[in-house]
């Protein structure tokens, strides 16, 4: 018999299968999850396992019910549009920080990324494009080094994993969207701190319009990052 992942791997291991499912939509909000079923699917020791619970929680992903164990936090519409609005400022910081300090490195993988995302909208590689976009918002602020920013946004962008990714699935939503990552991408590439800003906010501000536009459809139920 195999032996189960146990401590920080574990623990690791089953919060990241645990996000992807909600991704995936494979778990779906108000969904109560049974600890020894988690044990069992993602091999894993029942002490790995109630540590990831708990760290979820405090992501406010899930939930824990006194005597009814953990299950998915439903996030609201509205609290999306909040949850936006507050990134929407962080991540104008970032970008204007990124113009500035992005190293030439960091500079070129963006460039990358701008034409992946290019060749992915011309293709219609959907899955692709999302993991550009998510990989894009990571780079940002990975360049601004803007730590507390970054610590902030992970906070932010708990309760939304399973909001994650959808947005850009959309239908003509990648099309769309396409120009404003490139934006951000071209103002910080050039080092154009205000034009970086002005980009991010313009591009967070369009995913809080089309959250507020079909905000009573499944498919808005499930956005993030645009």
């Amino acid at each position: 018999m195999t032996d189960k992942l146990t401590g920080a791997a574990g623990r690791q291991h089953v919060a990241d299968a645990i996000r992807r499912a909600l991704r995936s939509g494979d778990l779906v909000p108000g969904q109560r999850l049974v600890e020894n079923d988690l044990v069992e699917s993602y091999g894993a020791t029942r002490g790995a396992v109630r540590e990831a619970l708990q760290d979820l929680a405090a992501e406010e992903i899930l939930e824990i019910i006194p005597r009814r164990g953990a299950r998915v936090r439903t996030v609201s519409v509205e609290e999306a549009i909040q949850i936006t609005e507050c990134r929407s400022a962080l991540e104008q910081l970032c970008a204007a920080k990124a113009a500035e300090r992005a190293s030439e490195a960091q500079r070129t993988e963006l460039n990358r990324i701008g034409a992946q995302m290019r060749q992915a909208v011309s293709g219609g590689a959907w899955d692709a494009y999302s993991a550009l976009n998510q990989r894009l918002h990571e780079l940002v602020v990975e360049a601004s080094g803007q730590e507390v920013a970054r610590r902030h946004l992970d906070r932010l962008n708990g309760p939304m994993v399973r909001f994650q990714f959808r947005l850009a699935l959309r239908p003509g939503r990648p099309a769309q969207s396409l120009p404003q990552h490139l934006a951000i991408i071209d103002a910080i590439v050039d080092g154009d701190s205000a034009a970086a800003a002005t980009a991010a906010a313009a591009h967070l501000g369009d995913v809080i319009r089309q959250l507020r536009s079909s905000a009573d459809t499944p498919a808005t139920r499930d956005s993030a990052h645009g």
